[in-house]
């Protein structure tokens, strides 16, 4: 067996803090969500490249070494993935999920195969999870001078794709462009840096998600749990310094933890950005949003490419209907001025 030095370190190890003090455990140890893998590709797939831990698309091959975590995924335009206990296992995301595919979109390639060859391990043999490099739950955000916290706004989507990440770097833009310390949180997903990067080309100063905050994805942890996550992020970027926050929450609003968090959102934020496809998502997702309780700020996403299905999303609902790039050039400074709107 080669050492571990030749491995190829996926993205959702980027918090362990020195790679060369871990070891390969023995293949025994039971695995559990999160826990950190060492595996060995036994057939490249639909993955054929690695985000590894700085970010760089690492191309992969037969007999391949990778470390990653264990984890689920939900992705309806890719793979439906559970973590099992199992020798043999599939790359469910390039920033280095480990689980079992059981179902995947007719557009997509098999996954990428795996064999588990065991936990990784520290000097004394324990094996490691992300939660043993989590980031402490902050304490509960101060009042700021003004006596008001950093204003916060939820972006969320009427389906995977709609979106949410261009529509949360429009904020994330326009918020700097005005001279605010921006921050981002990716609260809920399947660990890759895709978005994380995407927050930062966009000006944002300060970004945590949920790998911070020992997950390596999301889907199939305790509702409790998210939610605690989703507070400790927004406490998390205004103890850092962020002067606004987004709080991009993945998938669609019929996933169940995405359902389970929104309706939390309206004693988290002041508002939500909805990101959807067509004007009948918007309806559809407003009336949703509007059920719980959450303010609806602005309709954005994949729409806004067409002037049409926008003017219909518009008269459907009876708000903005914005571009990412009209967020940027201003709209975002005015979503965080204006009244928000009645339910």
């Amino acid at each position: 067996m080669r050492e571990l030095f030749t491995a190829k370190w996926s993205h959702v190890t980027r918090t362990v803090p020195d790679a060369r003090q871990c070891r390969l455990g023995a293949p025994s140890v039971p695995l559990r969500l999160g826990d950190l893998v060492v595996t060995q590709v036994t057939r490249v797939g639909a993955h054929d490249h690695l985000e590894d831990a700085h970010g760089r698309r690492v191309r992969l091959h037969r007999g391949d070494l990778v470390v990653g975590a264990c984890g689920n995924r939900y992705a309806t335009d890719v793979y439906e993935g559970y973590h099992r206990h199992e020798p043999k296992a599939h790359l469910l995301t390039a920033g280095g999920v480990v689980g079992i595919a059981v179902s995947w979109h007719t557009d997509c390639l098999p996954p990428t195969e795996l064999d588990v060859l065991g936990p990784l391990t520290d000097d004394h043999g324990r094996a490691l999870s992300l939660e043993h490099f989590a980031r402490p739950r902050p304490p509960s955000l101060p009042q700021s001078r003004s006596g008001t916290q950093p204003p916060t706004v939820a972006v969320v989507g009427s389906s995977m794709n709609s979106g949410k990440t261009t529509a949360a770097a429009g904020l994330i833009s326009g918020w700097t462009h005005a001279g605010l310390a921006a921050g981002a949180a990716k609260v809920t997903g399947s660990g890759s840096g895709k978005d994380r990067w995407a927050y930062v080309d966009a000006g944002a100063r300060h970004v945590v998600d949920f790998i911070d905050f020992g997950m390596s994805s999301t889907f199939g942890y305790p509702p409790e749990r998210l939610l605690r996550t989703m507070v400790a992020m927004r406490d998390a970027l205004g103890h850092d310094g962020a002067e606004a926050i987004v709080l991009e929450i993945a998938d669609g609003l019929l996933q169940e933890e995405t359902r389970r968090l929104t309706r939390h959102l309206p004693g988290i934020c002041r508002g939500a950005v909805l990101a959807v496809g067509d004007a009948l998502a918007a309806h559809a997702g407003v009336d949703l949003l509007y059920a719980v309780g959450v303010p609806v700020l602005a309709v954005s996403g994949l729409i806004t490419a067409s002037p049409l299905a926008s003017r219909e999303a518009a008269a459907a609902t009876g708000l903005p209907v914005l571009s990412p790039a009209q967020l940027a050039g201003g709209a975002a400074v005015d979503l965080l001025a204006e009244r928000v709107p009645a339910i």
